[in-house]
């Protein structure tokens, strides 16, 4: 049995629809590392919360309450019906969201939001949350997007590699979640013909400079091969924006796998432009992958 094998997946809510589509997805996740699904929802709230001049007292405080418990109860029973036999539990937690779901992070597996929120109170909205929860989680986050009415479950897992070190968590945990899908991987290398000096640019060889980019590739994927030989792999090395090659590998992908942290092309993905695009255009659910958080995969043995 592996060293995760206790923990749950966690999924925050809100009590929008985006994030029911979140709860739809991580029980799924759940039934498949067999595990846990644990539900949770941050409300904070003081006697002395106001809006405007208008001073919100403990009346209005139990009408939140109540319909944040509702919110759960909802959320809960959503999971219940997508996987049948799925063990579920739930939690209303006092707090901010981020600062609760990244203490949840610490004893789960995977934490799992929606691409949007209500806003508000308790609005798990996708720039601050994701951001933060990138930051600060300890486990890895799952952004669920796209339309997951009709889902195809023969569609691959993508994952951008940039070539460092950094990136080979994320590497890790797609290798896994392909292997667990039974799915093929298809991992995404981007470059970029800009140089510093212009009047270099002519005399350099290019064939050669994506040469270099494939050994670079194949590097960081060697020893996967033999770890999951199961998996087939897909090699994709252009010469692109790496965000826009991702979200275009997206259109036929089930998941997205980006790692936080790396070099090139894949530089500050978590917190940078190419995080914020990949997260705000992907067409289907983004994974990302901090290399500090270790591989929290499916839970399996590998």
């Amino acid at each position: 049995m592996d060293a995760h094998s206790g923990r749950t997946v966690v999924v925050g809510i809100d009590g929008s629809e985006s994030a029911l589509r979140a709860v739809r997805w991580a029980s799924a996740e759940a039934a498949r590392r067999r595990i846990p699904l644990r539900v949770v929802m941050a409300f904070d709230w003081t006697q002395n919360h106001a809006i405007g001049e208008i001073q919100l007292g403990a009346s209005y405080r139990d009408i939140m309450l109540n319909q944040a418990r509702r919110n759960l109860a909802d959320a809960t029973a959503v999971a219940a019906r997508a996987v049948e036999g799925i063990e579920v539990e739930n939690q209303l937690v006092a707090g901010f969201p981020i600062a609760v779901l990244a203490a949840e992070s610490e004893q789960a597996q995977l934490v799992v939001i929606g691409d949007r929120g209500l806003g508000g109170v308790s609005g798990l909205l996708l720039g601050s949350v994701a951001a933060g929860l990138g930051a600060h989680a300890k486990s890895p986050l799952v952004v669920v997007r796209g339309d997951d009415a009709d889902p195809d479950p023969a569609a691959p897992v993508v994952v951008g590699v940039d070539g460092s070190p950094l990136s080979e968590a994320a590497v890790a945990y797609a290798y896994e979640a392909a292997a667990a899908r039974g799915v093929p991987l298809v991992a995404v290398h981007t470059w970029s013909e800009v140089v510093g000096d212009l009047d270099v640019a002519p005399l350099l060889d290019w064939d050669a400079l994506e040469t270099e980019e494939r050994e670079v590739l194949a590097e960081r994927l060697a020893g996967w091969g033999e770890k999951y030989p199961d998996v087939p792999l897909q090699r994709i090395v252009t010469k692109d924006r790496p965000a826009h090659a991702l979200v275009e590998q997206s259109r036929r992908a089930q998941l997205v796998v980006v790692g936080s942290r790396g070099r090139g092309g894949f530089k500050g993905l978590l917190l940078g432009s190419v995080s914020h695009a990949v997260l705000h255009r992907s067409h289907c659910p983004v994974a990302v992958v901090r290399s500090d958080t270790g591989n929290s995969g499916t839970g399996k043995d590998a």
